[in-house]
């Protein structure tokens, strides 16, 4: 059988399919629909330093071929997190990537100081492309800003460091360059697209929030460009994102220059996707007689 085993620099997955942040909650909530076991890796809901409430409601509506969200990072803060959440999350058997968001580098510093700490977790993912969270996503829209957080999160712990980042900029290879020569072991392309939906007969956004980041299949070819583009012009590892629920998708991104993947929206309307394709990813790779997904990787011609 093909070895579906990547490495991203200092962090090594048993597979490349992962579940994206905000998607998955901590796991407890799919516990009934998948084998977290054969995962590549687990990527928690967004935690901040203290609780949060998030955006008013509503926070989601559905577009076609896809879904605006804006949540607004709702959540309970780095100490639950720690006390309630990783000790369940490090029983399941695959690697746990904890998902950080600060308001400026000195929390993203604390944060990772923390779970640097926490011992069992396999990497550190920095969400600094948050569209719906005021002060999130300027991080990501400037690369000194970008590469500052990367670098101070780097010198902080030792565990190794994916950015998210965004694609409302207007060039996200510049973002990604920053990222790696900051020290990112991995980028993560990309984060939802800023959108709107509007009820036109209340003559009011849908949203309470007034936007949203628009996921799903939608924007999966402009993720699959920046992924492109990204793994052309810069010498970092990849993580793709962006409206892949079928192997065919998997297969997209890998070939484009992906080194792994998340599964984010699917997961909504079918929390058994991510196991699924995993399957069929080694089952395809027999079929066309790669020995590993590596020999995938980058292919495109």
């Amino acid at each position: 059988m093909a070895s579906l085993a990547v490495s991203l620099k200092r962090l090594q997955l048993k597979n490349p399919v992962l579940v994206a942040s905000g998607t998955f909650g901590y796991a407890r909530e799919m516990q009934a629909y998948v084998d977290f076991s054969k995962l590549g890796g687990i990527i928690p809901k967004t935690v901040t330093p203290l609780p949060r409430r998030g955006n008013p409601p509503p926070r989601t509506v559905e577009t076609a071929s896809g879904l605006l969200n804006s949540i607004g990072l709702d959540n309970d803060g780095i100490d639950y997190f720690i006390e309630s959440h990783v000790p369940y999350l490090l029983e399941l058997g695959t690697a746990i990537i904890a998902n950080i968001a600060g308001k400026n580098v000195e929390e993203f510093v604390r944060m990772a100081a923390r779970l640097g700490d926490v011992e069992g977790l396999a990497g550190l993912e920095l969400n600094i492309s948050c569209p719906n969270v005021s002060g999130g996503v300027d991080f990501g829209t400037n690369p000194e800003m970008a590469a500052d957080v990367v670098r101070s999160v780097r010198n902080a712990c030792d565990l190794p460091i994916i950015a998210k980042l965004t694609p409302n900029v207007t060039s996200v290879v510049t973002i990604a360059q920053a990222a790696a020569d900051a020290g990112a072991d991995a980028v993560s392309l990309v984060n939802t697209f800023l959108g709107m939906a509007i009820d036109w007969r209340r003559r009011k956004p849908v949203l309470g929030n007034k936007l949203g980041g628009l996921s799903g299949p939608a924007i999966k070819p402009l993720a699959l460009r920046c992924v492109y583009q990204v793994a052309q012009s810069v010498d970092v590892p990849i993580i793709g994102i962006g409206g892949i629920a079928t192997i065919d998708d998997v297969m997209e991104f890998l070939v484009a220059g992906a080194s792994a993947v998340q599964i984010g929206t699917a997961n909504f309307y079918n929390p058994g996707v991510s196991v699924n394709v995993i399957a069929e990813l080694a089952a395809t790779l027999d079929e066309l007689h790669f020995s590993s997904v590596l020999d995938l990787i980058g292919s495109i011609e």
